[in-house]
């Protein structure tokens, strides 16, 4: 044991577990604040407490380990607000606020509100630390508990509006750092041979199976296995948006990603198979548009870590509780090619060559405005071999997921499972984690809004993403519901869904970035070159067309 204080404790604990950067919202911790520069790590300082658990969040889906964010009291509110992300897209974020201690709770203290709601929403795991007795214990369960199982944001709540009551305390306090809980997985539990024998007999016996695979085989690194496994049975591969990329998006047996934001031929081929097989995969309503793909008596067989994701929505014909990358390697042995499939193979590759031929047409389009297809068929060319593509959501999330095609191996894509205005300050986070990578943003104007402050921050800090901005001047993919209550495009409907045109290149500039303005198809190429070599936050400008809106997802 060392006599040390609360923030020299924390401070080390994050620096044993392997934390390079923190988050924070002035002010938490200025003791712990000071103890993590004097051990190496960065304090990025932001503009608001959403942003600081976007960037953790970021930060931790690209490192694979915990992202932390810091919040004083007054603010914790809103960092729990931010934490709605991570806890959607299953990312092990940490969150650390200040409170008042108990003795002034249900007293009308200054700024304070009970915590407990809003984080016990968003978390698996939240504690109040109202003794620094406590905190090596509940540290070390925050890291558990973050990456363990599904991995979810966590929460400690400090005594003290800054944390002041725990941090500034010395105690006799043992630095631990549990190694297996650096890194997601932390384990990889093997399949019962009863469950992999069922699963295997239910693919054996299927003429047209597909898998679905999602962000638990990405948190497994399970890619190749799982190309491996459809290779072997002749299976066609769909993917959720947190799977996007586990196949690469032009391999034969891809369909593309499946559900509300998707290629209409992954919905098609799920709903004609007749086995589907989900890995490491949710089955709510985005991957299944609504369940209605696949309907509710398809055949169904499930591969999860977590017990409690097996036959959630669907009855299971059989089911296997594991690690994505066990299981796959477990089937891949177990099972055999026995039914003939070439013909389903040619059905889906059928499907997938109707829908490229139907899309060719707009994404070869020379049409100023720019069309968002044409754009996105820019982003398939150009992107880096080794990209991080950032997506917000909306129709972001339905752009990227389904018109950009990922075709090597060493590109990643991480998309905004919840809230508009995630991606810019996630792609900072991501940028973080992977310095060395090339950091690419799309959003559109209308997610940018929300925290195009943190500009500031990319430029005081030198983190250099780049960030393509969508710029239609609306939120289009509004347009129809509200022309559908006003009977029609009038004053009143355009007054809900289109912005004034602003010149996001210029904004960029003010704050020290470099902003670039591209107009026609044919400049991006140059200006997404421009802004990786520049060394300095980027944003670009694309000037697109209003009435470029996403297609509906497909069902029966």
């Amino acid at each position: 044991m060392t006599k040390m204080t609360g923030s020299r404790f924390l401070a080390e604990t994050l620096k044993g577990y392997g934390l390079s950067h923190v988050f924070f919202m002035p002010v938490f911790g200025i003791g712990v604040l000071k103890e993590i520069e004097e051990l190496g790590m960065r304090r990025i300082m932001v503009h608001g407490e959403k942003p600081a658990a976007y960037m953790a969040d970021g930060y931790a889906r690209i490192a694979g380990h915990p992202g932390v964010c810091m919040a004083q009291a007054v603010g914790a509110a809103n960092l729990a607000a931010g934490l709605q992300d991570p806890y959607l897209a299953g990312s092990p974020v940490i969150a650390l606020t200040g409170r008042r201690s108990q003795a002034y709770q249900q007293r009308h203290a200054y700024q304070e509100v009970d915590h407990r709601g809003p984080f016990e929403a968003v978390t698996k795991y939240s504690n109040a630390i109202t003794n620094i007795d406590q905190l090596p214990r509940a540290l070390r369960q925050a890291f558990r508990e973050a990456v363990s199982g599904q991995p979810a944001p966590v929460h400690l709540d400090f005594d003290g509006i800054v944390g002041q009551d725990i941090l500034e305390v010395e105690a006799d306090l043992e630095v631990l750092i549990e190694e297996q809980f650096k890194q997601i997985p932390p384990f990889r539990p093997e399949p019962d041979p009863a469950g992999v024998a069922a699963v295997a007999r239910e693919i054996a016996a299927a003429r047209k199976p597909i898998i679905v695979a999602g962000g638990g085989v990405k948190h497994s690194g399970a890619g190749a296995e799982l190309v491996a496994l459809a290779e072997a049975l002749s299976i066609p591969v769909a993917t959720s948006l947190n799977g996007k990329g586990m196949i690469p998006d032009i391999h034969p047996l891809c369909v593309g990603v499946v559900g509300a934001y998707s290629r209409w031929c992954a919905n098609r081929a799920v709903c004609e198979a007749d086995l589907v097989i989900y890995v490491g995969c949710s089955t709510g309503g985005m991957v299944t548009n609504e369940w209605r793909v696949p309907g509710p008596e398809a055949a169904i067989v499930q591969i999860d870590i977590d017990p409690r994701e097996l036959g959630r929505s669907y009855p299971v014909r059989a089911a296997m509780q594991c690690d994505a990358r066990a299981g796959l390697s477990a089937l891949l042995t177990a099972t055999e090619k026995t039914a003939d499939r070439a013909s389903w193979l040619e059905r889906t590759r059928a499907l997938v060559a109707e829908w490229r031929a139907e899309v060719a047409p707009l994404m070869a389009s020379d049409d100023v405005p720019f069309r968002t297809e044409r754009l996105c068929a820019e982003y398939t060319a150009h992107l880096p071999s080794d990209a991080i593509l950032v997506s917000d959501t909306g129709h972001s999330g339905v752009w990227t997921g389904s018109m950009i095609d990922l075709k090597h191996p060493g590109q990643t894509y991480i998309r905004c499972a919840g809230s508009l205005g995630w991606a810019f300050p996630a792609a900072m986070g991501a940028k973080c984690a992977a310095p060395d990578r090339p950091v690419i943003c799309f959003a559109g104007d209308g997610a940018m809004w929300y925290h195009l402050t943190e500009m500031e921050t990319a430029v005081r800090n030198g983190i250099n993403t780049v960030t393509v901005v969508n710029n239609n001047h609306s939120l289009n993919q509004e347009k129809g519901i509200n022309e559908a209550t006003y009977g029609g495009q009038t004053p009143g409907s355009d007054d809900l869904w289109i912005f004034q045109d602003t010149d996001f290149a210029q904004i960029a500039e003010s704050m020290g970035g470099l902003g670039l303005t591209v107009e026609k198809p044919g400049e991006f190429e140059g200006a997404l070159d421009q802004a990786i070599a520049s060394g300095r936050p980027a944003m670009i400008d694309v000037k697109t067309d209003i009435g470029s809106i996403t297609p509906d997802a497909w069902a029966p």
